[in-house]
């Protein structure tokens, strides 16, 4: 932790706020603090924060906290949480410009609303443009690299950058970007259709995610990654853990490779039960299993 964190932050146009509580802006509602959340106002002013602060300084950044667990201790320096000012939507013909705090479902349903198909998969993917940008989201079948034309980052040194699908060097679900680098817009594309066609098949996922996974209960999505020529959810259902408990955390009985809170978990349990499964598999096949979810903060 920084000893005097207030005598080192610069002057912003935006707001901080010492000691935040973070638990209730991530979606497995676990975890500590943040030392200090800083809101920016607009693209300027976070270049500003960003190039004023310390070298020292430790800066992160959280979305909606739909694929992220913070540890009980929190998080110590800055942490960033784009306003709603970085979640406006604006469409162009065939191509759609979203800010990177926009939500990916919102981003679907104005595509759909414009007539413009192709997008239909964010409506399943949770979380903000942001964060797909820096993972690569996806879902069935379809990934952000599919339909991004261009992405708008801010480096740790307050400069902007502006990045092809190529610069951005997309893998299965990562991006190959700096670690420093903070999305605050992204172009979108897709091809002309009927609004009423793209709502049906954007419905027909929602149906088929909502029977599927445990999206009304508090989680962080899917849990791990998809080893090569395998899925998640059967290697961890097959090993035995389907229900499996650590304290409040428990393994979804509807889809395997969902931890959720079942209560009052702390971020101690959910990562004890992430590792129990991640070992179960591994005695049981001889396979690691790699987290999805970002694991931040101090235990």
């Amino acid at each position: 932790m920084m000893s005097r964190p207030c005598d080192a932050l610069p002057p912003v146009r935006g707001s901080y706020t010492h000691g935040a509580a973070l638990k209730d802006l991530v979606w497995f509602r676990a975890g500590g603090p943040a030392e200090v959340l800083f809101r920016p106002v607009d693209a300027d002013d976070l270049a500003t924060f960003l190039a004023a602060k310390p070298r020292d300084m430790r800066v992160s950044v959280i979305g909606v906290g739909s694929n992220l667990l913070v540890r009980d201790g929190g998080i110590p320096g800055v942490v960033i949480r784009l306003p709603a000012a970085f979640g406006r939507v604006f469409l162009a013909g065939t191509r759609l410009r979203a800010g990177a705090a926009a939500l990916d479902s919102a981003v679907a349903r104005a595509a759909a609303d414009g007539g413009i198909a192709g997008l239909e998969f964010l409506r399943g993917v949770p979380g903000t443009i942001g964060g797909a940008l820096k993972m690569n989201a996806g879902c069935y079948g379809c990934e952000i690299r599919d339909v991004l034309i261009e992405a708008t980052a801010i480096d740790g040194q307050g400069n902007k950058h502006v990045l092809s699908v190529a610069d951005m060097g997309f893998v299965y679900r990562k991006s190959s970007v700096p670690e420093d680098f903070i999305f605050v817009e992204a172009v979108l594309e897709g091809v002309r259709d009927e609004p009423a066609a793209v709502r049906a098949r954007m419905d027909a996922l929602v149906a088929e995610r909502e029977a599927t996974q445990p999206v009304k209960s508090k989680t962080g999505g899917s849990t791990f990654k998809n080893p090569p020529g395998h899925q998640a959810w059967r290697l961890i259902d097959e090993a035995g853990c389907r229900g499996l408990r650590h304290g409040a955390a428990q393994v979804s009985e509807k889809h395997c490779n969902f931890l959720i809170n079942t209560g009052e978990a702390t971020a101690a349990d959910i990562e004890a039960l992430g590792e129990e499964v991640r070992a179960r598999v591994k005695a049981r096949f001889g396979i690691d299993l790699e987290w999805e979810i970002k694991r931040v903060g101090v235990a």
